[in-house]
């Protein structure tokens, strides 16, 4: 992967990057660092703002842009989207809703498949993780006091899901049948409501 495509994706993953931060990561230096984001900058796919420390000169950060944000769309999405409009427009909720029905159990099917086995909690959460980043979520799993969370960096079926909501309310209940009534499954930020990623928090009952 080229550094720029390192940068922007590293950026898309945490939200946020310093100069010093990316050079650290890339290893490369600040001044290198520097150049690319620039260069980004100008191309309209970062923008830089300042965060005030404690002591000393603000630090400067970049941050993806809409245009940004973009580069990380789904190739299908189009697609998606107009086959959604065409069964709109020709099936009923009821029958478009067994359609996603069918779309979740699938889903449901190869996910407990990829589970077997997986007997803590923290196991099922990390199997989880690794289908949604081979998926195209850019996922990680956090643990958070006694809880933990489960970060989707990127939606790849955004679009469709801005066209249509069951589809989000279908990939909660995923989450929610895979680990039982023992726990809780909240969303806690959301793409579509147009935060930067979307946030599940898991804890026990």
């Amino acid at each position: 992967m080229k550094t720029i495509d390192r940068i922007v994706e590293y950026v898309k993953r945490d939200g946020s990057a310093t100069a010093k931060q990316l050079a650290d990561l890339l290893e490369i230096t600040t001044m290198g660092a520097r150049l690319h984001l620039q260069a980004l900058e100008e191309e309209g796919i970062l923008q830089a703002f300042d965060v005030k420390a404690k002591v000393g000169r603000p630090s400067r950060h970049w941050a993806l842009t809409q245009k940004g944000h973009q580069q990380f769309a789904d190739r299908h999405a189009d697609l998606a989207v107009q086959l959604l409009d065409a069964m709109e427009a020709t099936v009923s909720r009821e029958q478009l809703q067994a359609i996603i029905d069918v779309r979740h159990q699938a889903n449901l099917k190869r996910y407990q498949n990829a589970l077997l086995g997986c007997d803590s909690l923290e196991q099922k959460l990390q199997a989880i993780t690794t289908l949604r980043e081979q998926e195209g979520y850019m996922a990680t799993l956090q643990a958070d006091n006694d809880s933990y969370l489960l970060l989707e960096h990127h939606c790849p079926i955004c679009r469709a899901a801005e066209r249509q909501p069951l589809l989000c309310q279908s990939e909660i209940q995923l989450f929610k049948t895979l680990l039982g009534d023992d726990y809780l499954v909240e969303r806690t930020a959301h793409i579509i409501a147009g935060e930067r990623r979307c946030a599940y928090r898991i804890s026990h009952r």
